[in-house]
Formats: structure tokens, C-alpha cells, sequence
């Protein structure tokens, strides 16, 4: 379980970031002449933000038990207005967008000009029963991965050399890993050199990539001709496999994906609060790497 100052921890800086957003919306709230509601809820939006959260770092595999035998049993003391559970995943879905901004603003790390970028498949059901599945109908597409065939969407995302997330972005599963890159905003503040796969190869891409001061990195297919490389690249080239662990980290420890969705909403908020527990591990993967300068001229023959 969940220790209590961890708790603490989470639900103060979600707490701060819910001070700031709530006036914020109000202001910007437009009127319709309609009657809106002013009673307040029983629970605050930080609270529901908490929890929706602390499931992903609880390690218990279905929300209903975390629910009802965790946080409403044992959590009493910190969350002491509890709703059903019902009203409580309809809360959690509409509180999709602080829930989202929360993600964007407080729980991105920096870029440090070594970065890493990959894409994993979030399956939204099993491959036989894939023309049964209804919520996700003219939604999720089917797409090929290194383990087959799949049906649901694709996570990209871009981690720094201490395994922190940089950014994200979710397409569906036909979507081509390179299409993101192309997005001006995906790479917005991400610099130097960015290590990726096979999939990312694209000379016009590499091109455009270097013209806004950012060098894409990838290894060769075996048809193709040898490049030139520098020792460092080639050395975090090899390093690239951290970005794997945190996608695996993402979907067996902070459920990211699972085939329990009753609607597209509570997908989404499933894997932004992943997202956003990720952050909160104490470890996480990261890469070790360190230059030495030296005046010692290199030898070429």
C-alpha cells in the first residue's frame, strides 16, 4: 500500500495546483442565462485528483476494490466526505481537464539536450474480440507493433537522460511513429541530440529536425548503408532501452493500459493519471553518462 506522507505528498501539490486553477476557470467560465450550480460538492477537486492518482501507485489491479475496501475503509481519516462509487468515476471523468493540466504543468521534467522518444501500443481490448468491442467503435483503429497486430491507440512519449517525462501524445494505432514529430508542439522544448528506433528513420525528417536546432538519432536497418557516428551517440544509442522499461513501468505497475473501459473518457483519464503517478516513483529509470574533457589529440590512421 500507500504510505501516508506519500499521500500527503501528493494530494498538497495537487492541492496547490487546484488553488490556482479553480479561480482561474471561474473568471473564464461563460454565462448562458442558464440557472449553474454555486452549492459546492462534497468533494474538492483536489481530493478527487488524489485519488483517481493514488489508484495507479496502489498496485491494486481493479478501481472498484480501491474504491470501496481502501480508500473508504482505511483512508477515512484523509478523505472523510467520500461518494459513492458510481458518482465518484463520474466526478473522476469530469475532472478530466485539471486533471490533464495538472500532468502538463507540475509533472514534466526539463530537457537536458539528451533525450529519448518511443511509442508503445494501449490496447483496448484482445485481438478476438476486437469486432464485439463497442466502445471504442469508429474510435480506436488496428495497428502493427513488434509483437503483432494490435487494436486501441498508440502513446509516444519523450523521456530526458533521468527517466522523467518530458512530453506525451496519444494517436491511434495506425497512426505512423514519425507523424508526431512533426507537430511543432510535441518538440517545443526539447533540444540537442534525440535517440530513437528504427521506426523514426526518415532523412526528411532528420532535416527538418535539424533545421530547428535538434539532431534525431537512429540506428540503421540492415540495407542500409553504414553512417557516420560520433562515440557518444553511439554509446546513448545503446542506452535507448531505458525508454522501454518506463513503458513497461507505464502498463504492468501504473496500469496504463487495461481492457476494463466502459467509455472513451475513462480511458483517458486512466492514462493521464498513469502519467502523472509515473512521476511521482521515487526511482526511476535513468541513464548514467558523463563527459570528460581532455586536450589529448585523437588518432585517426
Amino acid at each position: 500500500m500507500i504510505f501516508k506522507d506519500k499521500i500527503t505528498e501528493i494530494f498538497c501539490s495537487i492541492d496547490d495546483f487546484c488553488a490556482v486553477y479553480e479561480p482561474a476557470m471561474r473568471k473564464r467560465q461563460v454565462t448562458t442565462g442558464k440557472k449553474t450550480r454555486n452549492r459546492k460538492f462534497r468533494m474538492a477537486t483536489s481530493e478527487i485528483v488524489t485519488i483517481t492518482v493514488l489508484f495507479h501507485l496502489s498496485g491494486i489491479r481493479t478501481f472498484k476494490h480501491f474504491y470501496i475496501l481502501y480508500v473508504q475503509q482505511q483512508l477515512q481519516s484523509e478523505f472523510p466526505n467520500t461518494v459513492s462509487y458510481n458518482r465518484f468515476v463520474e466526478l473522476m471523468q469530469s475532472n478530466l481537464v485539471p486533471l490533464t493540466l495538472y500532468l502538463k504543468t507540475c509533472c514534466l521534467g526539463e530537457c537536458t539536450g539528451i533525450s529519448f522518444i518511443d511509442s508503445t501500443p494501449i490496447k483496448a481490448c484482445k485481438n478476438k474480440r476486437i469486432s464485439n468491442n463497442k466502445v471504442f467503435k469508429d474510435i480506436a483503429t488496428i495497428g502493427k507493433s513488434t509483437m503483432g497486430w494490435f487494436y486501441g491507440f498508440k502513446l509516444h512519449i519523450i523521456i530526458n537522460d533521468k527517466g522523467e517525462l518530458l512530453d506525451f501524445i496519444i494517436t491511434q494505432a495506425n497512426v505512423d511513429d514519425r507523424t508526431p514529430l512533426k507537430k511543432d508542439n510535441f518538440l517545443k522544448k526539447i533540444f540537442g541530440s534525440l535517440y530513437a528506433d528504427k521506426g523514426y528513420i526518415s532523412k526528411e525528417l532528420t532535416s527538418i529536425l535539424f533545421d530547428q536546432g535538434l539532431h534525431l538519432v537512429t540506428s540503421i536497418k540492415n540495407n542500409m548503408k553504414n553512417v557516420l557516428m560520433t562515440m557518444r551517440d553511439k554509446i546513448l544509442l545503446r542506452k535507448r532501452s531505458v525508454i522501454e522499461t518506463i513503458n513497461d513501468q507505464l502498463k504492468n505497475i501504473a496500469q496504463a493500459e487495461h481492457s476494463r473501459h466502459r467509455s472513451f473518457g475513462n480511458f483517458i483519464t486512466n492514462l493521464v493519471a498513469s502519467l502523472i503517478a509515473y512521476s511521482f516513483q521515487e526511482k526511476k529509470p535513468a541513464i548514467k553518462f558523463e563527459t570528460q574533457k581532455t586536450t589529448q589529440l585523437a588518432m585517426f590512421c
